[in-house]
């Protein structure tokens, strides 16, 4: 059984869809007083939506004061960048990569700040990809690890408050396609026959690791992996 979040505000930014909605859902059942900021508003029944963006910061800065004092900042948000090769990299493809996932993140971070209880907590979202190397995932690769070494650093920087990432491997959710779409339904019959546990994961169950952090004050500078044997 969950520990409660009884009593305490989390925000969690890309609380719309996908790992962020389910990490809002699980985190108001558990009691918490939940804001979800996205760009579109929305969130799951029982929790506040906030449209906002870091690219606005004085509207994101609106958001967080509005959540008074915040014991946990969870950051979700990303954008699907493909797989391209080195020989397409170019600036656009870099920035789609790290401005979403890295820089706003961060930007999100310090922003929030001065609303964070002494010793709340930060959680930050990399990928399996930081260390499952191949073909094509050369751009997901560096920005996930970056996602990592960032959470490393803030850990120390910020202490006593707790700074972690959680690591998802294929989670079966919108970034994938749409639901009952070809593609996704192809990726994930692709995905269970290459995983230990012979399916992808499920939102709720990512989410899972995101409370399991927010919830053990002894766990701090860790990369939390979510993969189901993705990395073996």
């Amino acid at each position: 059984m969950h520990r409660s979040l009884e009593g305490q505000t989390v925000v969690v930014i890309g609380g719309s869809r996908g790992i962020g909605y389910a990490v809002a859902e699980l985190a108001c059942k558990n009691g918490a007083c939940v804001i979800a900021i996205s760009r579109s508003g929305s969130a799951p029944a029982g929790v506040r939506g906030f449209a906002a963006h870091v690219a606005d910061p004085a509207v994101l800065t609106a958001a967080l004061q509005s959540a008074g004092v915040i014991d946990h900042l969870v950051h979700t948000a990303s954008t699907p960048v493909g797989v391209p090769a080195l020989s397409s990299l170019d600036e656009k493809a870099f920035s789609l990569a790290f401005d979403t996932k890295l820089f706003d993140a961060l930007k999100a971070a310090k922003l929030a700040l001065p609303y964070l209880a002494p010793r709340a907590s930060i959680t930050l979202t990399s990928g399996q990809v930081s260390r499952k190397y191949g073909t094509g995932t050369l751009l997901k690769g560096m920005v996930n690890a970056a996602v990592d070494a960032a959470g490393h650093h803030l850990a120390r920087e910020l202490a006593p408050r707790r700074v972690n990432v959680v690591s998802p491997g294929v989670i079966d959710t919108s970034l994938w396609g749409e639901a009952g779409s070809d593609a996704r339904t192809g990726m994930m019959a692709t995905v269970a026959k290459v995983l230990p546990v012979e399916r992808a994961g499920t939102p709720a169950e990512a989410a899972d690791a995101y409370l399991f952090v927010m919830t053990n004050a002894f766990v701090t500078g860790s990369v939390i992996d979510v993969n189901g044997g993705g990395l073996l």
